[in-house]
């Protein structure tokens, strides 16, 4: 096979072989724990722009198939894996990982050692990364490539994977309509919407550019804002519509992404993670009831809330609600006067685990609170 190189904007380059697409691709690296779920992975908008390094070291055994798609396309920039699987082994596949990552453009690399690149980005921090592959091009001409490359911070991403028009998802025949949420897509996974509507809650799922005059015309019972890629600071207009609702009274939901946009439209700073949380074995501590939940993450930023005790808001009191438990990180914010709550990892999670299931039945409870003190 031909060589692929691996280069990251320190400098450091790791040799492999060319696997999947070849060509050049930029992005910024990130890793992914999970032993399972690759096809969520690839497939989940909040991972655009992002070279995504698995962990596992044999990735591909059980193929990829519509069915687990998380939206309508592969987003990574590209992948990275030690020993693919050279054969499927699933009755449900209907295409080899590399067929569907050639099919999509995306490239690839193989045959490096994935743990020591893991290791590396745990004790330096994410950065900007390359992958050449089937390209001649000096090592100097390879780093100087990459250090070119944008970085993460700063970017407004969510524009590139949002839907362009709305669309509506309706409860499952045989549940009942109970509430109507208005579900602002900053990257959604098709799994969110299906959880909704199984509990009796007809989905409109607006472009990021919704304005709040079209977002109030379906007279929502709920705000929902989704996981998504990019920079929360960069969120201005919706953290302005987060802020409209919030004092509107009306239930607030985020998740990842909205998580992070909730947290800024509450007062509070957000920040870069030194390497971020991505895999489906994230251990989060409820601090209401002390429980762990294993849950799923993908994101590369969180909140500056305080832990200890109530925070004060222009919204009224808040709290902490989730920790996460391998660095302390805040992990969900909820409000005490307001209904809103949020949360930094995935309660859909495709894929699983469904650990965290319990806060869309929450999302549903605090509507009815509302609904029935109106």
């Amino acid at each position: 096979m031909n060589s692929a190189f691996l280069v990251l904007d320190d400098g450091a380059i790791f040799e492999g072989e060319c696997w999947a697409a070849t060509g050049e691709t930029f992005g910024e690296a990130v890793f992914s724990t999970g032993m399972t779920g690759y096809q969520e992975t690839l497939t989940d908008p909040s991972y655009h722009k992002q070279i995504v390094i698995m962990t596992a070291p044999h990735i591909g055994n059980t193929g990829m198939n519509h069915a687990d798609e998380e939206s309508s396309r592969i987003w990574v920039a590209g992948f990275v894996v030690r020993n693919p699987s050279p054969r499927v082994s699933n009755w449900r596949s209907e295409k080899s990982l590399e067929d569907s990552l050639i099919d999509s453009g995306v490239i690839g690399i193989q045959g490096v050692d994935t743990r020591a690149i893991t290791r590396h980005l745990r004790d330096r921090g994410a950065m900007r990364v390359g992958i050449f592959s089937g390209m001649d091009l000096s090592r100097e001409e390879m780093v100087i490539r990459v250090r070119k490359s944008p970085q993460m911070s700063g970017a407004f991403l969510a524009q590139d994977v949002s839907t362009p028009v709305k669309y509506v998802l309706t409860p499952p025949p045989g549940v009942e309509k109970r509430f109507t949420v208005a579900a602002i897509d900053l990257g959604i996974k098709s799994a969110t919407p299906r959880e909704m509507a199984a509990r009796g809650i007809e989905v409109h799922v607006f472009p990021i550019t919704a304005t709040i005059d079209q977002l109030s015309s379906i007279n929502p019972d709920g705000i929902f804002l989704s996981n998504g890629p990019g920079d929360p600071a960069t969120m201005t207009e919706v953290i302005s519509t987060v802020r409209h609702f919030l004092s509107e009274k009306i239930p607030v939901f985020g998740i990842c992404f909205g998580h992070q946009i909730i947290g800024r439209a509450l007062g509070f700073e957000t920040y870069k993670l030194p390497f971020g949380h991505r895999g489906i074995n994230q251990p989060v501590m409820n601090l209401a009831t002390s429980k762990v939940e294993i849950t799923a993450h993908n994101h590369g930023f969180a909140v500056a809330a305080p832990i200890e005790g109530n925070f004060s808001t222009v919204f009224g009191a808040g709290f902490v609600s989730h920790i996460c438990l391998n660095d302390g990180v805040v992990e969900g914010l909820e409000l005490l006067e307001t209904p809103c709550f949020s949360v930094q990892y995935h309660p859909e999670a495709a894929a699983g685990p469904h650990d965290a299931n319990y806060l869309f039945d929450h999302f549903v409870d605090l509507m009815q609170a509302v609904k029935s003190n109106a």
